[in-house]
C-alpha cells in the first residue's frame, strides 16, 4: 500500500447488492485497503484506512458489516519461508516456524501458496485480530494473488516481476512456468532498489542485458525508479496485467496486488 489515499466507487455500487459482490482486503501493520468486485469488474477501491477501522468500524461500518458473496483478506508477512509441499508435515511446521524469530506480538500462519509450496510466515497479532471477525479461513498470504496472477499469464524465463509499496519491493521469478524465486526487501531510494534487483538477477544467473522487469504497485510510468532500473536491464516497465475489468481512470499496475486477491480460494490455516 502507498502513502496515497486513492478512493474510487463506481456509480453502480450499492450496499443493497453486496450479497453478489466480492470484498477484498489487504492488511498492513497499521492500515488496510479494500477493493470490491462484481462479475469480474472493480466497482470500489480505497487505500490506507487505519487498522482500527477494520476491527471496530465507524466510517466504514455499513460497508464492512454487509454480507458479501465472498470475502478474501490478505495478511502481511514480517518474515516468511517457503517449504516444499511434500516436506510441510504437521510435525515439521512448528520447528520451521521457530526460524522466524517469533515474538509475543506475532502470529504464525502456514498456508498453501501454490501446488509446490507452503508459505510459513509471521504476521502482527493486530492484523490477525482485525481479520478474525471475517474468519481466518478467509485469509491468505497477501501476495498469493499477485504470484498466482503472474503464474497464470505465461511468465517469461528471462523476466523479473516486482511489486513496490512503501519502500518495500517484492521480487519473483518463474522458470518453465513454476515459481523459482520469491523474496521481499526494504529499500531506501532508487539505487537500493536497483541493487536488490541486480542482486536477485545475479543469484539466478540471469544476464541483466537480456532480462526484462515488469513492475506493479506504487509507481508511475515516468517514475525515476523505472528510469534507473532500465539503465541496468533490457527494459523496465509497468506491469499491464489486468485481473479485473477496470474503469479507465485506474491503471492496472496500481491495483494488481489487491485485485489479484480475487484469484485466491480459501486456504487452510495451521
Amino acid at each position: 500500500m502507498s502513502e496515497h489515499n486513492y478512493t474510487y466507487h463506481d456509480d453502480s455500487f450499492s450496499l443493497d447488492k453486496t450479497e453478489s459482490y466480492t470484498l477484498l482486503i489487504q492488511v498492513e501493520a497499521n492500515t488496510f485497503s479494500y477493493a470490491i468486485s462484481n462479475n469480474g469488474h472493480l466497482i470500489a477501491w480505497a487505500e490506507n484506512h487505519p487498522l482500527d477501522e477494520l476491527s471496530d468500524p465507524q466510517e466504514l461500518l455499513d460497508l464492512l458489516s454487509a454480507r458479501y458473496h465472498h470475502v478474501i483478506i490478505g495478511l502481511p508477512a514480517q518474515n516468511f519461508t517457503l517449504v516444499p509441499t511434500d516436506l510441510a508435515t504437521a510435525e515439521r511446521l512448528p520447528n520451521i516456524a521457530r526460524f522466524l524469530d517469533v515474538k509475543a506480538d506475532n502470529r504464525v500462519l502456514a498456508q498453501v501458496l501454490d501446488e509446490e509450496n507452503i508459505i510459513v510466515y509471521k504476521t502482527p497479532a493486530t492484523a490477525v485480530n482485525a481479520a478474525e471477525d471475517f474468519g481466518l479461513r478467509n485469509t491468505v498470504f497477501t501476495s498469493k494473488g499477485w504470484l498466482t496472477a503472474i503464474a497464470q499469464n505465461n511468465p517469461g524465463n528471462n523476466n523479473l516481476y516486482l511489486n513496490v509499496e512503501n519502500n518495500k519491493v517484492e521480487i519473483c521469478h518463474f522458470a518453465l512456468g513454476k515459481l523459482r524465486f520469491y523474496n521481499a526487501f526494504d529499500f531506501t531510494g532508487d539505487d537500493e532498489l536497483v541493487y536488490f534487483a541486480v542482486l536477485v538477477a545475479g543469484e539466478l544467473n540471469l544476464d541483466a542485458r537480456y532480462t526484462s522487469l515488469y513492475i506493479s504497485g506504487d509507481i508511475d510510468e515516468n517514475d525515476s525508479k523505472l528510469t534507473r532500473l532500465a539503465e541496468f536491464f533490457r527494459k523496465a516497465e509497468v506491469n499491464t496485467l489486468q485481473v479485473l475489468q477496470l474503469p479507465k481512470e485506474i491503471v492496472p499496475h496500481r491495483v494488481l496486488s489487491i485485485a489479484a486477491l480475487s484469484l485466491c480460494a480459501s486456504s487452510e490455516v495451521a
